[in-house]
């Protein structure tokens, strides 16, 4: 193969580009005549080997491309078919990437019966205890609170104040923005336990729309229990007011001109 690289002086790729109505001959009898359609372009594969590309006439195939492989065995050698494919070509309508489907579900995606199972190395989520093989040692680790076999690691804390942090609930909502005070100094803010604590906690308050939701400490809506309304008058009064009602008027008289004193 390498004294067939170095010897080759153009010949062979040129037979092989020229090798057109061989390759629709081949994509013809692959399908039909009217599926086949212009010659569109020529794909190198390597120093022996190239394809042909050619229309796909198919109905609901718009874009795609028949691609023909020839290959010869050296300069003397005849020029011979390889494969016929149909292939997406860069317009064409294809199917996307595909997903794994525990990788495909969202938020809100599983509904009342439905089972997500975790995998076993989960990155989210790191031993919590030793298992034990006796009843009554699982008896009183359940009984202290310490039952789960798994809990949040450092990484699915993280992962989970981000989202938290990104969510409706956080500093940078339009209702947060708008907000008198944040949530923090609220009287109905119920701040969660461990390290993640000084930001997070769960609103309390009925009214409010976060009711039962975890929020950002920074999180803020009109519902505050220290927000008080405003019942000063919105018109400026004068501090000294007088009641003309208790008043008594009397006629303004003339003062005397200064001509009748002489």
């Amino acid at each position: 193969m390498t004294l067939l690289l170095t010897a080759d002086d153009g010949a062979i790729q040129d037979a092989l580009a020229g090798a057109v109505e061989l390759a629709r001959e081949a994509a013809v009898a692959d399908t039909d005549t009217e599926q086949v359609g212009g010659h569109v372009g020529v794909e190198r594969e390597d120093a022996v080997s190239v394809s042909h590309l050619f229309e796909a006439t198919l109905p609901g195939y718009r874009g795609w491309r028949w691609s023909v492989t020839v290959a010869t065995a050296g300069r003397e050698e005849p020029v011979t078919v390889s494969e016929v494919v149909l292939r997406p070509g860069p317009d064409a309508l294809v199917a996307p990437r595909w997903v794994p489907w525990e990788r495909r579900v969202r938020a809100g995606d599983l509904g009342v019966g439905d089972i997500f199972p975790t995998e076993e190395d989960d990155l989210r989520l790191v031993p919590a205890y030793l298992d034990s093989d006796d009843p009554e040692v699982e008896e009183v680790v359940t009984e202290i609170g310490l039952g789960r076999k798994r809990v949040l690691s450092r990484y699915g804390r993280q992962e989970a104040a981000s989202r938290w942090r990104a969510s409706e609930f956080g500093p940078r909502s339009d209702m947060a923005r708008s907000a008198p005070d944040v949530c923090g100094t609220c009287g109905f803010y119920l701040s969660l336990a461990g390290s993640l604590s000084a930001a997070f906690g769960v609103c309390g308050n009925e009214i409010a729309p976060a009711d039962g939701h975890v929020v950002h400490v920074e999180y803020g809506c009109g519902a505050h229990s220290e927000v008080r309304v405003d019942s000063a008058s919105s018109v400026p009064v004068a501090e000294l007011v007088y009641d003309d009602s208790l008043l008594d008027s009397a006629p303004l008289t003339e003062a005397p001109s200064a001509s009748a004193g002489r």
